[in-house]
């Protein structure tokens, strides 16, 4: 199974769901192939939202992430990153823990990484 076909259709008409395990974090799951988990979404933290007793995260896929609005703070890193900001994290990148003091939204992709022939 692949991502479905789909045709521009306006996203707020998408529910708010909240993420399970991750309180204070809803999603609008705009495309998603459910046998492989990869999607893309928009992710929005609410005020006050950290990650940080979960530490740094990697994952086994590619992960593009743009701030749509509002900010996040990386307590590893010791920066924050504001609407505008984009990140491609690799299979295996080490990121985060992070905090949001007054809410954010992002627009987030995952992808396996192409396989060589």
């Amino acid at each position: 199974m692949a991502k479905p076909e789909l045709e521009f259709f306006d996203s707020d008409t998408l529910p708010w769901r909240a993420v399970p395990d991750e309180a204070g974090v809803s999603q609008r799951v705009l495309a998603e192939d459910a046998a492989t988990g990869l999607l893309t979404r928009l992710v929005r933290w609410d005020p006050g939202v950290s990650t940080s007793a979960a530490g740094p995260v990697a994952h086994e896929y590619f992960e593009e992430v743009l701030v749509l609005s509002g900010s996040l703070h990386d307590l590893r890193l010791k920066q924050t990153f504001g609407a505008g900001y984009y990140a491609c994290r690799p299979p295996g990148m080490l990121h985060g823990p992070w905090e949001s003091a007054g809410g954010c939204i992002m627009l987030e992709t995952r992808y396996e990484p192409q396989r060589r022939r």
